[in-house]
């Protein structure tokens, strides 16, 4: 699917085209992984975001794509050969839920607009865990799953008068296919949000940042209600630090007694972005 749209995510979304990558996607990300050295990002494609961190963060030691589209990689190298020297990324082919990686390999990692279009979401997430080093911190993006899964959107009632928007069934999980553009149909698994919570909870990746940026003002140039979707977020990004428990007995001992679970201080990045550097 990825490889007969390759062109048409091009020349959409990247080098500019798209506002909210330039605007919230692309320096958001950034700022929550300033200050990490090994960063892997897990569906790359054309490697916009690869390309990005490699320009704007202070010298990390590498920035690995990894994507399962050869027609995407063939772009991303195309672009790669344009840097005129500059550090470039590295690609590799391959599927997040199966990373050819070792072990704590990374201390960021950033899977940006991708795990809903993922085979198995949760064997991506268990990857995600195993190879991200202790202190470091894993970016998840996704499209907000209560304001913009299947039956969500914007409802402009004539006969009632009423303008209004619309929330689909949250928990109901399912694959939609959506005609994103002429002629393009693309996959969207919806999952609640504590299907990605949870699951990285039991790796020790604890959420500890969020954004529900507004949508650029550009998005809206045609919409009959600019007003009200500008306070509805199209996206969510969650910033997750590994934290690892130290050994010991269980924090749950017995009825009525509760042990508070110690947690090791991260260290893999030692630049870490405040509330408002985070917020793009």
């Amino acid at each position: 699917m990825w490889d007969r749209h390759a062109r048409w995510w091009q020349e959409t979304f990247t080098d500019g085209a798209d506002p909210e990558y330039e605007h919230e996607i692309l320096p958001g990300i950034a700022a929550e992984l300033s200050g990490c050295h090994r960063i892997l990002d897990l569906g790359c494609g054309e490697g916009q975001v690869a390309r990005y961190l490699l320009r704007s963060l202070p010298a990390p030691a590498a920035v690995v794509g990894i994507d399962r589209s050869v027609a995407q990689l063939a772009n991303a190298q195309l672009a790669n050969a344009q840097l005129a020297g500059d550090p470039a990324p590295h690609y590799l082919r391959g599927e997040g839920e199966r990373l050819p990686f070792a072990d704590a390999s990374f201390d960021g990692v950033v899977c940006a607009l991708v795990i809903e279009h993922a085979e198995d979401a949760d064997a991506v997430l268990d990857e995600v865990a195993r190879v991200l080093a202790p202190g470091g911190r894993f970016v998840l993006l996704v499209n907000h799953p209560l304001l913009q899964g299947s039956g969500s959107g914007l409802v402009d009632d004539q006969i009632l008068g009423e303008t209004y928007w619309r929330v689909g069934p949250y928990l109901d999980e399912g694959v939609t296919w959506e005609e994103v553009d002429a002629g393009v149909r693309i996959p969207f698994a919806h999952r609640p949000l504590s299907r990605y919570v949870n699951p990285l909870a039991e790796h020790d990746l604890l959420l500890v940042h969020m954004r529900e940026p507004a949508p650029p003002a550009e998005l809206l140039a045609t919409s009959v209600a600019p007003d009200l979707e500008q306070s509805i977020p199209r996206l969510l990004a969650m910033r997750f630090e590994h934290r690892p428990r130290a050994a010991g007995p269980s924090p749950w001992v017995g009825a009525g007694t509760r042990v508070e679970a110690t947690y090791h201080r991260p260290e893999a990045c030692d630049d870490r972005p405040s509330r408002g550097a985070s917020d793009g």
